[in-house]
């Protein structure tokens, strides 16, 4: 047991060593979230890292450990494959790679509250797999009001994805939330268009900023995540995903 052990904390070592975060990205990220609500930064993450997730995502398709994915989260949660078109896997630090993916993703949440001091409490995130054909419609990720999802994060996985392969995202104007919530079909500007390559970070605000994934060609990998205030009520700390 404790050679399994000491092979795993070796390899998550190994590739903390090889995927540190680049500072002036970290900068320009955070600049981008005060100036227009979004960024998307190419290589934020190492190749090594972006190599070693990939592999862990395939195993656990392998495995059919991979669910679908609906809308709505706790006892509105239901299946929507009008809607989004994805089959997911939480992470959980089983693995190498999810455990330095989310250690990085928590020093970035640290850099976050230090520049804008928004209280950032921890940071909840899953693969998404989305195979060829599969969308997911304009959506805001958090509703005005009852916000604990503060800010989106995207991460791509898709080595050498052609400019032909679909699957991008499109980010919108920021749209303050009307009393009946997001209204998907309103008229609204085009932003940025983020192809899914393997290294990419995008963020976002979450309430505020809707996007879509438009139809992929080709299978196509991510990981989706959200940095969570902790909207606690009478000391009972809100519940992740």
């Amino acid at each position: 047991m404790s050679t399994v052990t000491d092979d795993f904390d070796q390899e998550v070592a190994t590739l903390l060593a090889a995927s540190p975060l680049d500072p002036g990205r970290i900068d320009a990220l955070i600049e981008d979230l005060i100036q227009q609500g979004f960024s998307h930064q190419r290589d934020f993450f190492s190749p090594a890292l972006i190599d070693a997730l990939l592999l862990d995502l395939e195993r656990l398709e392998a495995h059919d450990a991979l669910t679908s994915a609906g809308i709505g989260r706790l006892k509105e949660h239901q299946l929507a494959t009008s809607i989004r078109g994805d089959a997911i896997r939480w992470l959980n630090r089983e693995s190498p790679a999810q455990r330095v993916y989310l250690q990085r993703l928590d020093e970035l949440r640290e850099q976050i509250n230090r520049a804008l001091f928004i209280g950032l409490f921890e940071f909840e995130a899953h693969f998404a797999r989305y195979p060829p054909g599969a969308f997911y419609k304009r959506h805001v990720d958090s509703f005005q009001g009852r916000a604990n999802r503060v800010i989106s994060t995207v991460t791509y996985l898709n080595r050498d994805w052609p400019v032909d392969g679909g699957g991008e995202m499109v980010l919108f104007e920021s749209q303050q939330q009307g009393p009946d919530g997001f209204d998907p079909h309103a008229p609204i500007r085009e932003r940025a268009r983020v192809l899914p390559e393997a290294g990419t970070l995008a963020c976002f605000l979450s309430d505020t900023v809707p996007h879509e994934v438009l139809p992929t060609r080709l299978p196509r990998a991510s990981i989706a995540g959200w940095f969570r205030r902790n909207a606690s009520v009478n000391g009972v700390v809100d519940p992740a995903h």
